[in-house]
């Protein structure tokens, strides 16, 4: 049996499981080790084991805990909703100012957790009321909290690029310094668009009324600054020592989450209550993650034993006569289309292994091409029919958010993600130039 026809019968049998509905990586991990037997005989069982030894080696693995427990306090403590206070003041005056608040909101939630799934949960519970009460147009609503929730798994400290540097083999602070300017262009790009929206149309995102902004005073709009400053001060606390290279990743990730921490019992919200639900889910998503990464790197290891890397590339460049940048576009469009049906972790699994080998084969920067792949995840949170965040946000939102104006309302926001992605891919440097310039040093 060819490899060609090996390899197609792992992807097909992995899929068919997952399809009846096996975890990801129990399909994952069952269909390494049996083909692994397989093709190498009884020594193929020792890849399992080597791929958890590999594992608790991996010193950067450390943070994500510490990342996953800093976003459930912010959440549970209700740090976030200072900060949304202090949005709505200072943005409320002008049309979409809410809106571009909850943008803005999403970017500091961001820079404290680097999940997807907290900012969804944050902006449905304090940013969604209060839009509704605003009479905001419900697709903006939707697409505004939908969209500026995925800015979790682009802006550090990204869990997703964790995960990819791990099976990548790359390191996880280059990764992070690239994914700032990327999702910082990506902010801009979502509050350009919600302002140009908001002036054509100031029905669609109404300002707050002159009466409300009399009863604010100039006092308590600079007293809310201090709401802001909070997760900047977090964030620097975590990222400076780091990057000056008086501290570890994960030292950083451990100052990240006592600096949360010491935040929220200054405000005397750090209960046991807070502690409690926080470090279970802690441990909940920390156990997923591992199980599915030494799955993954048990995958890959078969895949790396068959040679598929410098298969898939002959196919490419020799059978059908691609240039390198024609097959990185392939890649991009079938990632598309596979988030269209799987989440981001599906395809971390699935397609990262052998996609890395093979950008590495074309000789492209490992670096970049991780911030093109976590680009693509944001699009597959928000594609119909399967997209993670449309059905978190029927969940969290109110009855009258049906599944068509969830549906919709992402559209205009999935447009400015590809957007971003042609940008990057077309100027590699905005996400290149603030890890080389600072690893320069």
């Amino acid at each position: 049996m060819s490899y060609e026809l090996i390899a197609a019968l792992m992807f097909s049998t992995m899929l068919l499981m997952m399809i009846t509905g096996q975890r990801v990586f129990g399909a994952v991990g069952f269909v390494a080790v049996v083909f692994a037997m397989l093709l190498w005989g009884e020594g193929g069982t020792d890849m399992g084991f080597s791929s958890i030894m590999k594992l608790m080696k991996w010193n950067a693995l450390l943070t994500l805990p510490m990342f996953v427990f800093m976003g459930y306090v912010m959440s549970e403590s209700r740090l976030a909703s200072d900060l949304y206070r202090m949005f709505h003041v200072w943005f409320g005056p002008m049309p979409g100012g809410l809106a571009i608040g909850t943008i803005l909101l999403m970017v500091l939630i961001s820079a404290m957790n680097g999940l997807s799934v907290a900012g969804m949960a944050i902006g449905a519970t304090i940013a969604l009321p209060e839009l509704v009460r605003r009479n905001y147009d419900k697709l903006m609503i939707s697409g505004v909290i939908q969209a500026g929730s995925s800015l979790g798994i682009l802006i550090p400290p990204s869990v997703v690029l964790v995960l990819f540097a791990l099976i990548a083999r790359q390191p996880v602070s280059q990764l992070w310094l690239a994914g700032i300017f990327p999702g910082l262009l990506m902010a801009t790009l979502f509050i350009a668009y919600i302002a140009i929206r908001s002036w054509l149309n100031p029905a669609l995102a109404p300002p707050i009324s002159a009466e409300e902004r009399a009863t604010i005073s100039r006092g308590e709009k600079f007293a809310l600054l201090r709401a802001g400053l909070l997760p900047l001060l977090i964030f620097a606390a975590m990222m400076v020592p780091f990057v000056k290279g008086w501290t570890s990743l994960t030292e950083s990730s451990v100052i990240g989450a006592l600096t949360t921490v010491a935040a929220a019992m200054l405000k005397r919200r750090f209960t046991r209550q807070v502690f409690e639900v926080a470090t279970r889910n802690t441990l909940a998503i920390t156990t997923m993650f591992m199980l599915i990464i030494m799955a993954a790197l048990s995958f890959g290891a078969v895949f790396d034993g068959l040679g598929a890397g410098r298969a898939i590339r002959g196919v490419f460049l020799e059978d059908l006569g691609l240039s390198r940048w024609e097959v990185l576009i392939l890649m991009q469009l079938s990632f598309l289309v596979m988030g269209m049906f799987l989440d981001d972790t599906a395809m971390l699994v699935i397609v990262a292994p052998v996609y890395v080998m093979l950008a590495k084969e074309l000789e492209f920067d490992l670096i970049w091409y991780g911030i093109l792949y976590t680009i693509t995840c944001q699009i597959a949170y928000l594609t119909p029919p399967f997209g993670y965040n449309l059905f978190l946000m029927r969940a969290l939102a109110p009855p009258e958010f049906g599944l068509p104006v969830i549906y919709r309302s992402v559209i205009p926001f999935v447009l400015v993600m590809l957007l971003t992605l042609i940008l990057l891919m077309i100027f590699p440097q905005i996400a290149l130039w603030l890890p080389q310039t600072i690893y320069a040093r």
